[in-house]
């Protein structure tokens, strides 16, 4: 909190500047009112030139409008050279008054000359050969020239008086280069420094008549104000790279830009940028006669988000403890380590994206501080494993084989194969099921997840069919989201030729069980699980919600719900038979206190513990709930992992907490 003071302070502060700035313009205007009789003795010469006013970039919010990346004012201390003087001892002067007055506040100013500071003058010891020989070649001295010699054509070529002590003329000469090396012109205007205290605004601020040429200017300065909240999907901003520079100049970009680098930032830099404005001074003989704002500024769009910064918190939290506590859950395997994983949570009726967590994760308010630290981290926490992220989907790929084998008419919901631990059509495959079912129906094949059923299955379908419906499903697909997100890839006789893999009959069976060489995100899962709830329907994910302005006081447009793909459905009950087992899995091995069949309504769920050599098996989950009006589709995985589905009564609940009862 700020006290009553501050803002005195603040108030003060900003009433000083506007203050100077009237007495800097009856100043030039002074010095503008010249005799009108004197332009009929010859002819006037008329200059203009233009100077850019930077636009401020748009903030982003979330769901319900909290600031999640927005921008502070910072003060700096500006030289316009359309007043400033060209005569070298006033301007001298004014240039070592500045560099004074910041030294005594302690803020520092830009200073590029890379010559030590104190006498006698040598180069820096880090200053770059190539960076040395440009600047002797800037300053007009031979290849063979010492510091001092540089220093000395340097205080000869703008007029530092020798009366001067030898540290004052090293400010001056250094900012006198700093200019040049700047290009310092009427259209390009010099920021000596920024992020000036109150304190160097006043005093600064107070000499305006002394300081011929120098303002005081507010810029807005990048700022994470929230950077626990999808830290990974909101992105950085930089300087534009030499890579891109060519693309930014064709949009009208300043080299000097700063553009967003990922994330949001980058997906929406179009929004986000805005638009600079253009100030034009008209010179005649040499004397400013106009100075107006020919092109006005207009900030960037505010982008609002779907993701509820309190619910997103949350779901973080139930994550991390998860994986926190992963082995007091009694893992059956010591060589499981639970320690990675990701959630995502979609708005079952339109793709919106409520959630969206990775662990382990960072903190963008500490990014740039701890870049090495997080790039050195084994578990790599800068890799979003909820969009990035690659998994064999394992048992909840079943789904989408009972889907294809009821639509496609190969079973109806009666149809029953035999589970006695195995499948044996083939000679020399014999893959095997965790249980001895008998014969069973897609429904319950689904709640105890029979892979002998599912073998049979994708046996008669094939795998064009089993690629035929995970591609409407997504899965290969890039789903859409606004940000960067992996692609992924179905089994195939194509995938396996690429990856140097032999293709056999057996590789049928295990795509149809989600073992074989398929891999998804988590997002995908998630748009896997969404599509189940509105019966083959798919939408496409989305991030944000809404465009606004600055200010928040007009909304220009907001996102719609987009359909990618949609299952042609043949017959109605599809859907009720995969539902149906989804409904029996959510009770199915669940301790009580992570039950799901005491919620008050019925959830639909599919699991899967897909084999992974390196880690042994993950663990994944996803479905949706309520099932009679399903609100919200969910996806999770827990790298080298089990019991994943423990976490869903946590999501369920948070989400009543949040939004309110399902």
């Amino acid at each position: 909190m700020h006290s009553v003071s501050e803002y005195l302070k603040t108030a003060l502060a900003v009433l000083l500047v506007l203050a100077s700035t009237s007495l800097c313009v009856l100043r030039l205007m002074k010095v503008q009112v010249v005799d009108p009789g004197a332009y009929t003795k010859h002819e006037v010469i008329t200059t203009t030139y233009t100077q850019k006013i930077s636009a401020t970039r748009g903030e982003i919010v979330d769901a319900n409008g909290e600031t999640l990346v927005g921008n502070t004012v910072s003060y700096a201390v500006v030289i316009d050279e359309s007043s400033f003087p060209s005569d070298n001892a006033q301007s001298n002067a004014i240039l070592l008054q500045l560099a004074e007055i910041l030294e005594q506040d302690s803020t520092a100013w830009t200073d590029t000359l890379p010559i030590s500071r104190t006498y006698p003058y040598t180069f820096l010891p880090d200053a770059e050969q190539s960076e040395i020989d440009a600047i002797k070649r800037e300053i007009g001295v031979n290849a063979y020239a010492t510091a001092e010699n540089c220093m000395d054509v340097l205080c000869e070529s703008y007029g530092i008086s020798d009366s001067y002590t030898e540290p004052q003329r090293r400010m001056i000469a250094g900012i006198r280069f700093t200019m040049l090396d700047d290009d310092f012109s009427i259209s390009n205007k010099f920021e000596l420094a920024r992020g000036l205290s109150e304190r160097t605004v006043l005093k600064i601020s107070g000499l305006c008549l002394q300081l011929q040429g120098v303002s005081i200017e507010q810029t807005a300065e990048r700022k994470i104000l929230v950077g626990d909240v999808i830290p990974h999907e909101i992105g950085t901003t930089g300087p534009i790279f030499a890579e891109n520079a060519e693309e930014y100049l064709e949009k009208g970009y300043e080299l000097d830009a700063i553009v967003g680098i990922s994330g949001i930032e980058k997906a929406m830099e179009d929004e986000l940028q805005g638009t600079d404005g253009v100030r034009t001074i008209t010179f005649e003989d040499g004397m400013a006669v106009s100075d107006e704002i020919t092109e006005p500024v207009d900030a960037g769009h505010t982008v609002k988000l779907t993701v509820n910064s309190e619910f997103q918190r949350g779901l973080q939290d139930i994550l991390d403890n998860f994986i926190a506590n992963f082995h007091s859950l009694g893992g059956s395997s010591s060589r499981l380590r639970g320690d990675a994983g990701a959630i995502v949570v979609l708005d079952a009726k339109t793709g919106a994206i409520l959630g969206e967590v990775t662990a382990p994760t960072y903190d963008l308010t500490t990014y740039a501080e701890q870049y090495d630290e997080l790039i050195a981290n084994e578990g790599n926490p800068l890799f979003n494993r909820a969009t990035m992220g690659q998994y064999r989907p394992g048992s909840t790929f079943k789904t989408i084989t009972a889907t294809a084998g009821l639509n496609e008419g190969i079973i109806t919901g009666t149809t029953s194969f035999l589970c006695n631990k195995g499948i044996y059509h083939y000679k020399d495959i014999n893959y095997h099921c965790t249980g001895d079912h008998g014969y069973i129906a897609v429904a319950p094949a689904l709640r105890v997840s029979c892979n002998s059923f599912f073998y049979e299955l994708a046996r008669q379908l094939g795998i064009d069919n089993l690629t035929k419906y995970a591609a409407l499903y997504g899965i290969g697909q890039h789903t859409g989201i606004e940000t960067t997100d992996a692609e992924g890839y179905m089994a195939s006789q194509e995938k396996y030729r690429e990856l140097g893999m032999p293709w056999t009959v057996g590789q049928v069976l295990q795509a149809g069980i989600g073992n074989g060489e398929t891999m998804v995100s988590p997002l995908q899962l998630a748009c896997v699980a969404n599509t189940i709830a509105n019966e083959g329907v798919r939408y496409q994910p989305y991030l944000v919600d809404s465009i606004w302005d600055y200010n928040m006081e007009h909304c220009i447009s907001k996102t719609k719900p987009t359909v990618a793909a949609q299952i042609d459905v043949k017959s109605e009950d599809v859907y009720q038979f995969v539902e149906s087992g989804m409904i029996q899995a959510s009770g199915n091995g669940f301790p009580k206190k992570y039950s799901l069949t005491d919620l008050g309504y019925s959830v639909a769920i599919k699991t899967g513990t897909p084999q992974f050599s390196s880690r042994v098996q993950d663990s994944v989950f996803l479905g949706y709930a309520p099932t009679d009006d399903p609100k919200i589709a969910f996806a999770g995985v827990i790298e080298g992992g089990e019991y994943s589905k423990y976490m869903i009564r946590s999501i369920l609940k948070l989400y009543e907490d949040v939004y309110g009862a399902m």
